[in-house]
């Protein structure tokens, strides 16, 4: 788990919590960075996107919410009467969640889910949290052990952002780069920094619908739905053990 000066993305939680001001800012492995205002993570469902709205009639049964965050879809799920398990590689993350009213929240990375957790019905990926999957190799390993934690039928509702839509010269820049590096396009790599804290560098991952589509080939998942969000942002209802494919823009 991550050690107390690499859990920038916690702290910036927990600060939010308990002082009403934090920043974000997040670094990619070419120079650039960006900045984010983390009130999103602590919105209330009226304040949400209208995607994630319309993505929380498709939850059923037990749910997973990965990469839980400061908790705001756990906690809705929760509140509507949904049996939620929130995961975080994050320790001040998970004592966010706890300090918010979580009752089920686990300090475990991606790599370490296994059957021990219980099955589920509903896995969640929201806030762009599609993006764990990193790549291909590690994604599809990642499914491996989802598909061994949920029941048939399962669906996981993923978050990403299309990184094709965008006139940005420096995203254009990094997707010649990857390019050259043999990776996806939007495989970016990154940390979140926050003052004297910084996360290690790690791998995340933005797909087009298609590339979604090939992404799951194979797998024993697919994408049975898009939810189109603002901009290139979207919402895809990743369907267990299904054969259908479906041919999108």
């Amino acid at each position: 788990m991550l050690r107390e000066e690499q859990d920038a993305q916690g702290r910036i939680f927990y600060d939010y919590l308990k002082e009403g001001g934090a920043y974000e800012i997040v670094e990619r492995d070419d120079g650039y960075f960006d900045y984010g205002n983390p009130a999103v993570y602590f919105a209330q469902y009226s304040d949400w996107p209208e995607a994630e709205r319309k993505a929380m009639k498709h939850v059923r049964g037990r749910v997973l919410d990965i990469g839980c965050g400061a908790g705001r879809h756990s906690l809705y799920l929760q509140e509507q009467g949904f049996d939620v398990v929130g995961i975080d590689s994050s320790p001040l993350a998970v004592e966010t969640c706890k300090l918010r009213g979580l009752r089920d929240v686990r300090l475990l990375s991606v790599d370490n889910i296994s059957p021990e957790l219980g099955m589920f019905e509903t896995v969640l990926m929201l806030g762009n949290n599609f993006g764990l999957f990193g790549g291909l190799r590690a994604g599809r390993r990642l499914l491996r052990r989802l598909e061994k934690v949920t029941s048939a039928g399962a669906t996981i509702i993923g978050e990403t952002i299309d990184p094709h839509n965008t006139v940005i010269p420096e995203h254009l820049w990094y997707h010649k780069l990857n390019e050259r590096r043999g990776r996806l396009h939007g495989q970016v790599r990154i940390r979140v920094r926050y003052k004297k804290y910084a996360t290690p560098w790690f791998d995340y991952l933005f797909v087009s619908k298609d590339e979604m589509v090939r992404f799951l080939k194979s797998t024993g998942w697919s994408a049975e739905e898009f939810i189109d969000g603002e901009g290139p942002v979207y919402i895809a209802l990743i369907a267990k053990g299904s054969d259908r494919r479906q041919d999108f823009d």
